[in-house]
């Protein structure tokens, strides 16, 4: 039977049971009325999600059952995505068909080329040899004007004498020096205006040591973002406004412009610039803060929950020793964050460092075209962006801390996430000072904690080290896993507030993760409730028989504690499960929150391997493979015109939430032969073990009517 919607007619509650039931028995058929049809339209279009209350009074007026009411949304939502599709699938078609209509103009006319100002033949290969040589000459020409002014601005002579200098020794184009490193960065070097008797011979021999001309191009290049980040950082007015939304600080961008010009990285109408400036005080030393910042490893370690991957390509200075003053790299980084809905972020960036004063850093980082000719193009592009570290006489540093990016990503980002993404949350100054105040609260801790806390099976600052570094690395690990690169994606979840469940195959060779072929998925959906009264129901013990369905309803008990902040919410726990067949096995679990996402990762880690992690032994042997949950905010305004992207320590936004959930499960050893020969069960089995925990979150929210 072929089911008629919309305006065509409607099926009943009836019609739709007796589709499902095949020829079951028969029943009587009953079509809605034009006037019932009407209605129920009228509602959609300004309601296509109606709730159960909504139904139940739609279902009296119209007096149809709640079921039929129901079932036709279910069905208009359906017709709705279809006619949608289509409609992009026509446009998609028409613009495919004029590309390949010019991409065959375009081949057509390059048979027939033509000197576009006398409509004669190309020019013979002579000819073009020597246009080509007046090129070169013209190049090497404005190459020695460029390198003439940098030698210029950092060595503080005239560009004429500059000129003379370079002209007398003799220099040819492919040995001319391009940049003095010493001067370049700040460093002490010679004085040229202090040393009026030095002669050209000299000058010559101080210039022995430059760099070629793509260095020197990446010294300018750092030098001006630096600049212009000093006074993004020190001056508030004219450049920085409040947000009318959230309060924030946000660049204007006509004072921006007027004074830093400069032409948009991306030629798309869904580019944006992402601009924000925040402050903090962190419990670290300033000069452990910039080592920190300088070594990728490190790095990684200070924005676990941020940045998956970071490496430093080639160290141009290394700064002075002491204070890294003048340092000068070019480093790669990837960050992602959230949901695999959410497209990771990757830069090829210089980072410069200075000390201003005694106690005073800035760190300047700006992207750099370092990959011209291979590799994707990036979707993000970073502006002079970083950060002010000020030493405090406590041991402290206060954090001034600048994010400034141009962005090319709505499209990549799925419509759960793009409040939050395009709204500057996600990877705002905001979001990288609470991570570093966490992180540095939780080092913090790390070395001094009150003795209760130990309780007695931790027993030794060694063997709670060992506990601690390996919590962290299963926190780093789980979020490395969110990217979920060649995902397949199970779209039966898709509709409405959920993203469907996505489901990744690798084969794992790294030490300390379990050797063997590895399914992973991940699930987002939407929930409404405030971040913080979702992370409060998945780090409470008592409420974990609500959702872990590999518990089997069993309690567990939290045997030991371990506190990683001020905030209750920050800390590791080792759990025992009453598990009959699993007496043999433990959980490690750690919550970490802050003002922008909260996390609960755990994993499970057998009875040896804690006690070997117990007595103070290294960790990072041992092999762990976890699954967690991640919240936030969903970037969208709430009642109060306030966003309700962060998770506020009171619990008081009453925003809605994003809630990832990912779960990761060794499914064969390290003999099988290729992750692409997987088995299906085992696919199946971990797409079915997420949708039945999704069905049991929202069961224990009281949300499963949520599509």
């Amino acid at each position: 039977m072929e089911l008629q919607l919309g305006n065509n007619g409607g099926v009943s509650g009836d019609e739709h049971e007796a589709f499902n039931s095949g020829n079951k028995g028969k029943k009587a058929y009953h079509r809605h009325t034009c006037q019932q049809i009407l209605q129920l339209e009228k509602f959609f279009k300004e309601c296509p999600h109606p709730n159960e209350k909504q139904r139940r009074q739609l279902s009296r007026e119209l007096g149809l059952e709640a079921k039929q009411i129901k079932f036709w949304f279910q069905n208009r939502r359906t017709q709705e995505k279809a006619q949608s599709e289509r409609s992009d699938n026509s446009v998609l078609r028409t613009e495919n068909e004029r590309i390949h209509c010019e991409n065959l103009s375009i081949r057509e006319a390059m048979k027939n080329v033509i000197c576009p100002a006398c409509g004669g033949h190309p020019f013979g290969e002579e000819e073009r040899q020597l246009n080509l040589q007046k090129l070169r000459k013209e190049n090497a020409r404005l190459r020695e004007e460029a390198i003439s002014s940098l030698l210029a601005k950092y060595i503080g002579k005239p560009k004429s004498q500059i000129d003379l200098l370079t002209s007398d020794t003799g220099s040819s184009q492919e040995e001319l020096p391009t940049f003095v490193q010493n001067q370049r960065m700040g460093n002490p070097g010679i004085d040229w205006g202090r040393n009026p008797g030095s002669d050209i011979s000299h000058f010559a021999y101080r210039l022995e040591g430059i760099l070629d001309m793509e260095n020197a191009l990446m010294a300018e290049t750092a030098a001006g973002a630096m600049d212009e980040l000093i006074r993004l950082l020190r001056v508030n007015e004219p450049f920085w406004i409040m947000s009318p939304s959230d309060g924030r600080l946000i660049l204007d961008r006509l004072s921006y412009e007027r004074i830093y010009p400069r032409a948009a990285h991306f030629i798309s109408c869904n580019a944006r610039v992402e601009s924000s400036k925040d402050s903090a005080t962190v419990t670290m030393p300033g000069m452990d803060l910039v080592d920190m910042f300088l070594d990728p490893n490190k790095w990684v370690d200070l924005f676990p929950t941020i940045v998956t991957e970071a490496r430093t390509i080639q160290v141009l200075e290394a700064g002075t020793v002491g204070n890294r003053h003048g340092s000068l790299q070019m480093m790669y980084e990837q960050m992602h964050i959230l949901s695999p809905l959410v497209p990771p972020r990757e830069f090829y960036f210089l980072r410069l460092c200075l000390q201003l004063e005694p106690g005073q850093w800035v760190i300047a980082d700006v992207s750099y075209d370092y990959l011209k000719e291979s590799g994707s193009p990036p979707c993000a592009w970073r502006l002079p962006s970083g950060c002010m570290i000020q030493d405090m006489p406590n041991g402290c540093s206060k954090i001034i801390w600048v994010e400034h990016v141009e962005a090319n990503d709505r499209i990549q980002t799925h419509c759960l996430y793009r409040d939050l993404i395009c709204g500057s949350y996600a990877y705002g100054a905001e979001r990288w000072i609470a991570s570093l105040q966490r992180i540095c609260e939780r080092l913090a801790f790390s070395t001094a904690v009150p003795p209760r806390e130990l309780g007695g099976v931790v027993t030794s600052p060694e063997g709670r080290k060992s506990i601690v570094n390996l919590a962290h690395r299963m926190v780093k690990i789980f979020c490395s896993s969110l990217g979920m690169s060649g995902k397949l994606d199970f779209r039966q979840l898709s509709e409405g507030n959920n993203s469907g469940v996505r489901v990744a195959i690798c084969k794992n060779a790294e030490q300390g993760q379990p050797i063997g072929t590895v399914v992973s998925a991940a699930t987002s959906f939407w929930l409404p409730l405030s971040p913080q009264n979702v992370f409060n129901f998945f780090k409470a013990e008592k409420s974990r028989t609500q959702w872990d369905i590999l518990s089997n309803g069993n309690p567990v008990l939290e045997i030991s504690h371990i506190s990683n902040g001020a905030d209750p919410g920050n800390c590791i726990s080792i759990i025992r499960p009453f598990i009959p067949a699993e007496n043999n096995m433990l959980i490690l679990q750690e919550s970490c929150t802050d003002s922008s996402v909260s996390m609960v990762v755990y994993a499970p880690v057998g009875i040896p391997a804690m006690n070997v992690a117990i007595s103070g032994v290294d960790s990072s042997i041992i092999p762990i493979l976890p699954s967690g949950f991640v919240i936030s905010g969903d970037g969208r305004m709430d009642t109060r015109g306030t966003s309700s992207s962060s998770t506020s320590s009171t619990g008081s936004n009453s925003g809605g939430s994003l809630l990832t959930i990912a779960f990761q499960i060794l499914v064969s050893g390290s003999n099988s032969s290729s992750p692409t020969e997987f088995n299906m069960e085992s696919v199946a089995t971990v797409n079915t073990l997420i949708s039945t925990t999704v069905l049991k979150i929202k069961s224990a929210f009281n949300c499963s009517d949520l599509d």
